[in-house]
């Protein structure tokens, strides 16, 4: 009994010693897909709670197997992108993402570093983080979510080589947001307008 709450005690002790971030990393999970995992604490999350929908878009199927979002250079993601992140982000992170109150998301510091990639920026959107970063898994479902992460890479201004959530070929070809740049409300895309 001694050996067994002493192992117990060595890895509380090891889980404390170790840096949040490191703990937060989100992780690849079983066979059957990403697990997401809360920013701060590290803990599982549920996709399955919060706003209602959204669940079922291929991009969602595909983002909760591989991590990989379908609608990152999509243009008629973009404009919902937009639109959603200006309702539900801008007033802390700036209309362009350069920040205010909340950090910026334009460049390439990034205050949590799992938010380098789609995974770990979905899980601090989805589970909060910090200060005033509170969940918004009740106000965006995850498809929305998507959209929104489609928007904010696109605002990127950072080293294009440092982008890890595009791919080798979108990188050749990435052309960052242009203040005044407007998308169609018929473009072409994976997205329907919103209502």
């Amino acid at each position: 009994m001694l050996i067994v709450r002493s192992a117990r005690v060595a890895l509380l002790t090891l889980a404390a010693a170790m840096p949040v971030a490191a703990r937060a990393q989100p992780q690849s999970g079983p066979q059957t897909g990403i697990v997401f995992r809360n920013t701060i604490t590290g803990e599982a999350m549920d996709t399955a709670e919060g706003k209602p929908g959204g669940r079922d878009t291929q991009a969602v199927k595909t983002f909760f197997q591989t991590g990989k979002n379908l609608y990152i250079d999509d243009k008629s993601c973009l404009r919902n992108g937009e639109s959603l992140f200006l309702t539900s982000c801008s007033g802390c992170h700036g209309h362009l993402g350069e920040g205010k109150v909340g950090p910026g998301l334009n460049d390439d510091y990034w205050t949590y570093p799992a938010n380098t990639t789609d995974v770990g920026l979905f899980s601090t959107l989805w589970g909060g983080a910090n200060g005033m970063m509170g969940p918004h898994n009740e106000d965006l479902n995850p498809d929305e979510m998507l959209q929104v992460i489609a928007w904010i890479r696109h605002l990127y201004t950072g080293p294009v080589k440092d982008a890890e959530w595009l791919t080798d070929e979108q990188k050749k070809t990435y052309k960052p947001f242009k203040e005044g740049e407007t998308f169609a409300k018929d473009v072409p895309g994976q997205c329907k307008p919103l209502d």
